[in-house]
């Protein structure tokens, strides 16, 4: 299997997520660069957090016109798994493969904490017999305010495409929301990193379930 971390201007969790793939999970992971425009010999891609472009206007919404943006696109029209971690999750919403957008955090703070998530049954691969019913994961984001218009986070619910939900709140998210999946499963947005709790010395290991259920989604699509 091999794993595409795509790097924006600005990324600054490339490395993690490449660290976390390849060191590890053992898994064939290779930085990628937003200028490339094929993502042909991939097997899943991952958008790492940061701050793509220095988010000078929308978060994400200069990235969703990167060259790579298209072949990303495609691959996820075609089935690919895809994985969009804090800014990630931003890139996801502003290019439509994710409904929704994320906004300024209510309490206009930037939050850098260990939260407590709560895992949703939300289909075979992620839910709380898999991951844990709650699992500890770190934030760092000053615009995850999760929000959707009314009948966008009706069909949400309804179809059980929320992974995670906040314990507590930090970000005035609507639902408590945390983490989303698109209606066919295969497109992931989260805004906390599971890639900073992979190790001992972190806050958590609770991040490598996660990461490998999303392996084991690319797994299954190929």
């Amino acid at each position: 299997m091999r794993v595409a971390i795509l790097q924006f201007p600005g990324s600054n969790c490339d490395t993690d997520a490449l660290h976390a793939m390849r060191d590890v999970l053992g898994v064939d992971a290779q930085l990628v660069w937003h200028k490339e425009d094929s993502l042909s010999g991939y097997d899943a891609v991952v958008l790492p957090g940061g701050f793509s472009y220095g988010d000078y206007l929308r978060c994400g919404a200069i990235a969703r016109f990167s060259p790579v943006m298209t072949a990303l696109k495609a691959f996820a029209e075609a089935g690919g798994p895809v994985i969009g971690i804090c800014n990630g999750f931003q890139i996801l919403c502003e290019a439509g493969l994710l409904p929704g957008a994320l906004v300024r955090n209510t309490c206009l703070e930037f939050r850098c904490i260990t939260s407590e998530l709560i895992v949703e049954d939300s289909n075979e691969l992620f839910n709380a017999g898999k991951l844990g019913e709650r699992i500890r994961i770190p934030i760092a984001h000053g615009e995850g305010n999760y929000r959707i218009d009314a009948e966008g986070l009706e069909k949400l619910e309804a179809n059980k495409q929320v992974l995670f939900r906040y314990a507590e709140n930090p970000n005035g998210s609507l639902n408590d929301i945390a983490g989303i999946r698109s209606e066919r499963g295969n497109v992931i947005g989260m805004m906390p990193h599971p890639e900073r709790a992979v190790e001992p010395f972190m806050p958590s290991t609770d991040g490598l379930p996660i990461l490998r259920a999303f392996l084991e989604l690319a797994a299954v699509a190929t």
